[in-house]
């Protein structure tokens, strides 16, 4: 008991800046003295029951995780065991989340529908680097490059070829991919820090190159006017362009801006599902398998007959095609790109995603996506503070859980001898 008070005590004061943070409690001089504002007696008592709530979990979790080994199994009683129940209950609770992320943006505001809309080009970010650093175990700090070389592809297309949103995703995944691959093969024999300062310098290149052939990409000024996804040829706007269509007026009812708005999420949500869908299937291949081997021992895995080289080629590849697909979307949900949205911090902030929720861990990663892009919405307040409170917090995380909000959790058999 007396081991976990310390643990206690540190969650529970983690969670009452955190909940002070989301909620917007802040000191604001008053001449001579400080006060604190943005909460009442209320608001107080919650932030104190949580805080109790964590710290009491944290202090009892070794007690109750021995008594719950302690319970004797549901087979001799004819229950169904638990992990057999959660595999059966899974597939339900993975249906009623996708009903529910295709409800939810009808019951909500319009800035709580795009604040959510991010969210998900993070998650998807997210998701596509974890395949490099969570699973195969490389390093990359130049992510951002394939998010711009998807952003610039659909961005350059639609304006010089005047190619639609829905052409231009796969070939911005593809050319996404390809330069993923080139980045591959200078690196194959690197590792560690080495890796990540290679990868880092790719994409101060690829922001650079952006930024200084102002003939093609517009150099700083960037790409503006980049047109909206439509629906079967249908578009959202007010009027439509010529041999075109609104939404509004082929149903027969008043224009909402919010229509694009939730159209753009729903496209979003289906990315991201499509993104997991992939990433499970392959995580089950001899591919899949082959990224762990290859992060676990470098060695072992080509004593084991593995090609390294085709493993790190194909993990740079698969992940930079998902940061092309989320570049893409994100030009044509801004409307206008430039090389200052493709900066270190963005890769940064992606790799601290997949940190956060915990390398190779999906759910976790997710998590971590929806935290990161929250929270700091939450707290423009602190808008001078935010940089130095993000850094504080990854801190007390890498004090508090260093694998992560949610590790990824191996499939493994026990042996129990009697």
């Amino acid at each position: 008991m007396q081991r976990a008070l310390f643990p206690a005590l540190f969650a529970a004061g983690v969670t009452f800046l955190l909940t002070c943070l989301v909620i917007g409690v802040r000191l604001e001089q008053e001449g001579p003295t400080l006060t604190v504002v943005g909460a009442d007696a209320s608001t107080w008592g919650w932030i104190a029951f949580a805080v109790v709530v964590v710290f009491l979990f944290q202090l009892f979790q070794g007690p109750i995780s021995r008594l719950k080994q302690r319970i004797p199994s549901a087979d001799a009683t004819g229950l169904l065991p638990g992990e057999q129940m959660r595999n059966r209950l899974k597939p339900w609770l993975f249906s009623l989340i996708i009903v529910g992320l295709f409800v939810w943006p009808f019951m909500v505001s319009r800035g709580a529908v795009d604040l959510a809309t991010l969210t998900l080009i993070y998650v998807m970010l997210g998701l596509g680097l974890n395949i490099v650093v969570g699973f195969a175990g490389l390093l990359d700090l130049g992510y951002v490059a394939f998010y711009a070389v998807g952003a610039y592809t659909y961005a350059l297309l639609s304006e010089y070829f005047g190619l639609s949103f829905w052409a231009c995703l796969p070939i911005a995944g593809l050319l996404a991919a390809t330069f993923g691959c080139i980045l591959g093969f200078p690196v194959l024999r690197l590792r560690g820090d080495y890796l990540a300062i290679v990868t880092l310098g790719f994409g101060e290149i690829i922001r650079i190159l952006l930024n200084n052939w102002t003939s093609v990409t517009g150099g700083p000024n960037g790409i503006g006017g980049i047109d909206k996804p439509s629906l079967f040829g249908l578009e959202f706007s007010r009027r439509a362009s010529e041999d075109s269509q609104t939404f509004h007026e082929f149903f027969g009812i008043d224009y909402d801006s919010s229509h694009k708005v939730i159209f753009l999420y729903l496209v979003a949500v289906l990315l991201v599902l499509l993104t997991i869908y992939v990433i499970n299937r392959v995580q089950r291949m001899p591919i899949g398998r082959a990224w762990e081997a290859l992060r676990e021992d470098d060695i072992a895995c080509r004593s084991l007959g593995l090609n390294p080289t085709i493993i790190k080629l194909s993990a740079f590849t698969m992940g930079a095609s998902f940061a092309g697909f989320a570049g893409c979307f994100f030009a044509a949900r801004q409307g206008f790109i430039s090389p200052e949205s493709f900066t270190f911090i963005e890769s940064a902030i992606i790799l601290a995603i997949v940190v956060l929720g915990g390398m190779g861990s999906q759910f976790g990663v997710i998590l971590a996506a929806i935290a990161m892009t929250i929270l700091p919405e939450l707290a423009r307040e602190f808008q001078e503070y935010r940089m130095l409170m993000f850094g504080g917090v990854m801190v007390l995380m890498m004090l508090w859980r260093p694998q992560g909000l949610l590790p990824m959790k191996r499939p493994h058999l026990e042996l129990k001898t009697s």
